[in-house]
């Protein structure tokens, strides 16, 4: 048997045995509320559509007028014909609103991350990253001619420790964790890295559009300017695609050097049209943040007294279970009663720490989330 063949197989039983198995389900609706899969409607608890926008008639508009006028794709990569004024509006959108001389647009957070640190991190450089970082961040940083340390998650001291004295330092940390709805301590890891004359990217993945009073994301919430600042727009602005804010040399840096930006076909015009209305949007439809904020406290009203519960501020409310299959059966369960939910198994998360990853967003009502809470008291026994 070829070796390729060989290992393939191995590979997909060992994970098949380990009750790992990842799988895809055909659905309709799945940027919706409510959504349908072979003949069944669910109320979606599994999204990343935390502002709604995903469905938002008045974007899906803004799509529409950028078809008509740009067409469908960009028709090359940035640094040949691909590179629109529609591009060049929403770099600009970005900037004025989030605070930085500079906005690079890429294909997918996953291209961002890794198209930063390979491009700025050279082997005299040491990578400090939290541990719970995404995996773009932690292949790029293993893959990067840097050495790389993790340290403990949102432990400042313990990334303090790591500090050699003699490299030159990034520190990279999510604002907002995605599995476990945390936020990192932003103003104390500023003050670590500007004491050790670090630089410090932010990947907000989570955050932008969630946090702070005009939807600036983790860094506004707590005051702090990294000196790079990473948001997504498959999240809270209800598309895809990802920008690197930074400084204008940065900017110039990444534009002439950053490979998965040169090489790679620009976004089509017509999406970038639509996220600059989407991010005037978010900053002007506060009631999107604050339906948030009600849903969140009512969720915490419904399933405090639960076990497995967990707090945050954030529209992600990891529902800690323990182990894998248990945590598939709950799933499986809850979905009998009209309820979808995602069962999260090792490796996306630690052994032992399988989870539901709960998510609200702003199209949810209380209605919806006292019927989740039921379903799942149902399925943990809990009633």
């Amino acid at each position: 048997m070829p070796a390729f063949k060989s290992r393939i197989e191995s590979s997909l039983a060992s994970r098949k045995a380990q009750g790992l198995t990842r799988s895809m389900n055909v659905v309709f609706a799945g940027n919706q509320s409510i959504l349908e899969h072979d003949g069944k409607r669910y109320i979606n608890f599994s999204s990343n559509d935390y502002l709604g926008l995903a469905n938002d008639q008045v974007l899906t508009h803004a799509w529409q007028q950028g078809l008509s006028v740009y067409g469908s794709g960009s028709g090359a990569s940035p640094m040949v014909t691909g590179f629109s004024a529609a591009h060049s509006n929403l770099e600009a959108a970005l900037t004025e609103w989030l605070g930085y001389e500079r906005a690079i647009l890429f294909g997918s957070g996953f291209s961002a991350n890794q198209a930063l640190l390979f491009t700025l991190l050279e082997k005299s450089d040491l990578l400090l990253q939290d541990r719970l970082n995404h995996a773009s961040l932690m292949e790029a940083g293993t893959l990067s001619p840097a050495k790389m340390k993790r340290f403990k998650h949102n432990d400042v001291e313990h990334l303090t420790s790591l500090f050699d004295g003699e490299s030159n330092h990034l520190v990279v940390t999510e604002g907002v964790f995605s599995m476990d709805g945390d936020c990192a301590p932003l103003n104390a890891i500023t003050d670590v890295t500007q004491a050790n004359k670090a630089w410090l990217v932010v990947d907000d993945a989570h955050g932008i559009g969630v946090l702070g009073k005009s939807g600036g994301g983790s860094c506004e919430l707590a005051n702090v300017k990294p000196e790079i600042l990473v948001v997504t727009f498959g999240k809270a602005f209800g598309m895809s695609g990802a920008a690197v804010l930074c400084d204008q040399a940065t900017g110039d840096f990444l534009m002439q050097f950053a490979r998965h930006h040169v090489y790679s076909t620009a976004m089509p015009p017509a999406q970038a049209y639509a996220l600059t209305h989407a991010v005037t949007m978010v900053q002007e439809q506060t009631w999107r943040r604050e339906k948030l904020a009600e849903l969140s406290a009512y969720y915490q009203e419904c399933l405090q007294n639960v076990d497995g519960f967990t707090q945050t501020t954030t529209p992600i409310k990891p529902f800690v279970i323990g182990e894998s299959q248990k945590v598939v059966q709950v799933a499986k369960s809850c979905r009998r009663n009209g309820i979808w939910l995602t069962a999260i198994r090792p490796p996306t998360v630690p052994k032992g720490t399988s989870r539901l990853r709960i998510t609200l967003t702003a199209n949810h009502t209380k209605e919806q989330v006292k019927t989740l809470s039921l379903a799942l008291k149902q399925a943990l026994g809990a009633q």
